[in-house]
């Protein structure tokens, strides 16, 4: 085993069995081929292996599931040993197994993100704060830090050096230049962290109005300030905040928050405004919402009020039409664009299939998929596998992909599985890709030919 070619295989699930093929191999009882896999040198195997075996209440055998992993010193078993360490209540051990990676160049940051909480966890809250506080500017690591501040009773220390971090004229990190108003902070959540720590010490008030000084940074589409009104039941104010749309995040809260509440009619008029300003994503929204609560009609109504041709909308009003029994009505849609737009790229013709499919007309979206002129790429021959996939077609949608293993074995391996073909599908996932070039450099470069 080669600690680099397990790191390039865990981060790509290449030329190895992937983690949700994994679990379906043990949902389909076929623990024998995922045990002997993980002893050949098989990751996603060998962890799923030895957390059935941890949650068995066998933590020594799915210590040794690891140990041949462990034993090339790759920090990812590593942390999963000192997980199922913990778990079973040998912190110390777990502890001693990530400290050395902590020393490590390359393991430092992802070993100190998992060393800390365990020592929190185990009493020793002020070690990990002081390991945490000379990587205050890493995002990451600044998280872990807050939590140690508060495990060891410095969350006021810990706030005053994040906040040295926002002062006024600091200069940017990135540019240098203490002009550009300190657009690029490190950490980026400094002043989420701050609102964190004073809501953790019971100062709401003070946590609210540290996001009404600095702003709010909405990650993944969640605002904090939105969240932490929503937790303390301040939803006036989180109206309040929502309402000027400047805050799409705080938008998508309040709906959710009301239809929790059961109030779906009220969640439906947060975001009504905002999708008839033409809030693209607020539209999707409210008709996402009223199709999961019975009324698809009016969703559909929703989505086709703006002539909209992206991929997004058009996969859900595409989608809409076929769960309401409306598939027809979807093809006249399509069509009506095409005759509008004169040509169909692959992208808009992809929709056509499901909703033929839906019609009862399999051979007939079979057959216009096969005559596009991008139907001999590699992404339309997978769409026609799927469609027939879904129509209970498994050997014909096997034979399709088997026409180039090698490109399709992602989307050909699970539908072998579920025809009991385990060891060809094993085979295929993990057969060694073609080499391909190295693409020419573009774009800008510092070094010259600049």
């Amino acid at each position: 085993m080669n600690p680099a070619v397990l790191d390039h295989r865990t981060r790509t699930h290449q030329e190895c069995v992937p983690p949700d093929l994994v679990e379906r191999l043990l949902a389909l009882g076929h623990t024998d081929t995922v045990r002997a896999l993980a002893e050949d040198g098989e990751w996603f195997c060998a962890r799923a292996w030895a957390r059935r075996l941890a949650g068995e209440g066998e933590p020594d055998e799915a210590l040794a599931v690891l140990a041949p992993y462990l034993a090339t010193g790759w920090f990812t078993a590593a942390a999963e040993a000192a997980r199922l360490l913990d778990a079973a209540e040998r912190g110390e051990q777990a502890i001693g197994l990530l400290r050395p990676f902590a020393a490590r160049e390359d393991d430092e940051r992802s070993a100190l993100g998992e060393l800390a909480p365990l020592l929190c966890r185990h009493g020793r809250a002020e070690e990990a704060y002081a390991l945490l506080v000379p990587h205050l500017a890493d995002w990451y690591l600044a998280e872990a830090l807050a939590d140690a501040a508060l495990a060891a009773g410095r969350a006021d220390e810990a706030a005053e050096l994040l906040a040295a971090r926002l002062a006024p004229g600091r200069p940017c990190e990135r540019c240098g230049s203490p002009e550009c108003g300190g657009r690029h902070l490190s950490p980026f959540n400094a002043v989420d962290l701050i609102a964190r720590l004073h809501e953790q010490q019971g100062r709401t008030q003070e946590a609210v109005d540290t996001f009404h000084a600095y702003g709010a940074t909405p990650v993944n589409n969640r605002d904090p300030l939105a969240e932490l009104l929503v937790r303390h039941g301040r939803i006036g104010e989180l109206r309040a905040y929502a309402a000027d749309g400047d805050h799409p995040a705080a938008v998508r809260r309040l709906a959710e928050h009301l239809e929790e509440q059961g109030d779906v009619a009220g969640a439906a008029e947060v975001y009504r405004p905002h999708a008839e300003r033409d809030s693209g994503h607020a539209r999707i929204l409210l008709a996402r919402l009223l199709a999961r609560h019975g009324r698809g009609g009016e969703a559909i109504e929703v989505v086709r009020a703006r002539e909209t041709h992206d991929d997004c909308t058009l996969d859900l009003l595409c989608g809409m039409f076929a769960a309401e029994g409306r598939a027809e009505e979807g093809l006249a849609h399509l069509d009506a664009l095409k005759s509008r737009n004169g040509e169909e790229d692959w992208e808009l013709f992809r929709l056509r299939g499901p909703l033929l499919a839906a019609c009862g007309r399999i051979d007939e979206a079979l057959e216009e998929a096969r005559s596009h002129p991008e139907g001999a790429s590699w992404y339309a021959v997978e769409e026609r596998a799927r469609l027939l996939a879904d129509s209970g077609r498994l050997e014909e949608a096997v034979a399709l992909l088997r026409t180039d293993p090698a490109r399709h074995c992602r989307a050909l391996a699970p539908l072998l599985v579920e025809l009991g073909r385990v060891p060809e599908a094993v085979a295929l996932l993990r057969t060694p890709l073609p080499e391909v070039p190295a693409p020419a450099p573009w774009g800008y470069s510092d070094c010259p030919p600049f």
